[in-house]
């Protein structure tokens, strides 16, 4: 049994830390073992130009701890107005590493997400034609004649596969797979699509949210789905294939908010999230394709070289946090896995 392993140092591939107070108190969780992180652009209002991410990369590196070497990565929020020319301007000079598509509706803050995916032809062609990465929350914008457990699976038929058709040179980033078709499609459309895993869509369904009394700190969206569709996720993450890599999804809220009657999609496993994915390869027997996942994958996809530093884990439990403290009136965040036993351990960098 393998006790100990050490990997390149891991980057994450889509993260949200928020701003203001939420993000002093949560940069730093990422920060002490991730190299780089995509930063997701849906604040309020959102990352829609050159001059709102690097005033937002800003905020982010003042948050990171004394010596921290972390990289962030920004994104640029589309939207049906969004101009090519910054678009290109900011990947050239090195502000945006990515764009983001929101389909309007469809999770925390997308509300000027897109709605006329016609107007955004424009974009995607000059993404195209200089090589810039587009990153989907592949969901159906929210529609009640769409089941909310379908919106994945809507998404890719109606949207995405016209897309890779009209756009066949774009490099597409389909992010926190939930379902076996997601898994299916992006393995059958790689290398031009690549698709992120969050620890939790490995290891949750929807009767851990819903068949014993109801746990709203496990809504997210996508919403964690059926039995087959989370064994489809957890055997992607774990095959060892390039199309699948790592990224979190890490993505907090006040406790109050999360808790509400109408409660926040998104968990916060930031401080335990290298740790449980490690879990999960162990419990595979394939801790060997894990630095795959973590810290090739994701670089080779997006163009970049991986980390050189490494980072160290061993299997050695210890309790994961119930919460992190916020200042001001947001008070806390509460930790997916609060108060679990975390089988391994970060130990040397």
């Amino acid at each position: 049994m393998t006790e100990r392993i050490t990997i390149r140092k891991p980057d994450d591939w889509h993260l949200h830390v928020r701003d203001g107070a939420m993000l002093k108190a949560v940069m730093g969780f990422t920060a002490r073992h991730f190299g780089r992180a995509i930063i997701m652009p849906n604040l309020v209002p959102p990352v829609t130009t050159i001059a709102d991410a690097l005033a937002y990369r800003e905020r982010v590196m003042a948050a990171l701890p004394e010596g921290s070497t972390f990289q962030p990565l920004m994104t640029c929020y589309l939207t049906d107005e969004t101009d090519p020319d910054e678009v290109e301007r900011g990947f050239a000079d090195g502000v945006f590493t990515g764009v983001k598509l929101y389909p309007v509706g469809a999770t925390t803050n997308s509300a000027a997400g897109v709605t006329d995916f016609e107007k955004i032809r424009p974009v995607l062609a000059r993404m195209e034609k200089i090589g810039m990465r587009l990153l989907i929350h592949g969901e159906e914008a929210a529609d009640p004649a769409v089941d909310v457990f379908d919106r994945e699976a809507v998404f890719i038929e109606k949207r995405l596969e016209p897309m890779t058709k009209d756009y066949p040179g774009l490099r597409i980033v389909l992010e926190h797979l939930s379902s076996r078709i997601g898994v299916d499609y992006v393995r059958a459309k790689a290398p031009q699509i690549g698709g992120t895993i969050t620890p939790y869509h490995t290891l949750l369904n929807r009767n851990h949210m819903l068949g014993s009394g109801i746990r709203p700190y496990y809504y997210c969206m996508p919403i964690v789905k059926r039995e087959e569709d989370r064994r489809a996720v957890h055997d992607a993450a774990v095959s060892g294939e390039a199309c699948f890599f790592l990224g979190t999804d890490s993505a907090p809220h006040p406790m109050a908010a999360k808790l509400a009657v109408v409660g926040c999609a998104g968990l916060f496993n930031a401080p335990v999230a290298i740790e449980t994915y490690a879990k999960v390869f162990d419990e595979a027997g394939a801790l060997d394709k894990f630095e795959a996942f973590a810290s090739l994958n994701g670089p080779a996809h997006y163009g970049l070289a991986p980390n050189e530093d490494t980072i160290t884990l061993e299997r050695s439990p210890w309790t994961g946090p119930d919460e992190v403290k916020i200042d001001g009136p947001e008070d806390r965040a509460l930790i997916y896995r609060a108060g679990e036993t975390i089988e391994w351990r970060v130990v040397e960098g």
